[in-house]
């Protein structure tokens, strides 16, 4: 039977989410940014490609490792949790039980019916009921390396090839403006699509990311500049 009150939420979808749209805008904000550097020191061609490709590689195993290191790290917190809670299980479940009623008085049950909840719950499993409800720790937000660290390289490599479609621009010029469309345009879709996953509104979410990703190409464009007229 079909549950009538069936719902889609998106918790279980935080960890690889927020990866694959941070993945997806640092590679249109990084490569594009690489590009119009290099492009705005006057270099043909030849060494903008050279200079965007090299960034797509790079900075895809750069998300990669730092998310999977950074979400490794939460693991090895939760772990912490997990061992800590079982040795205060072990030592003094009392103690830990009265813990337990204080968090449902805390949320607003009364004293007889948060004792009765407790003590059903260290009956059935003490160490999964702390885990949750002193901790906050449960399976939806559990913490997935491997998963955040493919999910944040695959996005920043697609989110990094389209700066790249600036290059059929035939002048330097215009390769530079077209770079710099191409990955506006980008940034604004990668906003309103991750606003609308998360379920919220798409316009400031899109304008913030456009604006930040526009100051990121501004910057590297004024210091290729600043190159190009060194003659460095």
């Amino acid at each position: 039977m079909v549950n009538p009150h069936a719902e889609r939420h998106r918790g279980a979808h935080a960890g690889w989410l927020r990866a694959a749209i941070l993945g997806a805008n640092d590679g249109l904000v990084s490569t594009a940014s690489l590009m119009v550097g290099v492009a705005a020191s006057g270099a043909g061609a030849g060494a903008v490609l050279t200079a965007g490709l090299a960034g797509l590689a790079a900075g895809s195993m750069a998300m990669a490792a730092g998310e999977y290191v950074s979400v490794s790290s939460q693991v090895d917190v939760e772990r912490g949790d997990r061992a800590k809670e079982e040795h205060e299980l072990a030592t003094d479940s009392d103690a830990e039980l009265e813990e337990l009623e204080g968090i449902y008085r805390d949320r607003g049950l009364p004293a007889e019916l948060a004792a009765q909840v407790a003590a059903a719950l260290h009956d059935n499993d003490p160490l999964a009921a702390h885990l949750r409800d002193e901790l906050g720790h449960n399976e939806i937000t559990a913490a997935r390396p491997a998963q955040a660290a493919m999910a944040s390289a695959a996005s920043f490599f697609i989110g990094g090839l389209l700066p790249l479609l600036g290059l059929i621009a035939p002048t330097s010029a215009t390769r530079l403006g077209l770079i710099v469309i191409v990955t506006v345009l980008g940034l604004a879709v990668a906003g309103v699509l991750g606003a609308r996953v998360a379920g919220t509104s798409t316009l400031r979410p899109a304008l913030r990311v456009v604006i930040g990703g526009s100051l990121a190409m501004a910057v590297t464009a004024l210091v290729g500049q600043l190159v190009h007229v060194a003659g460095i």
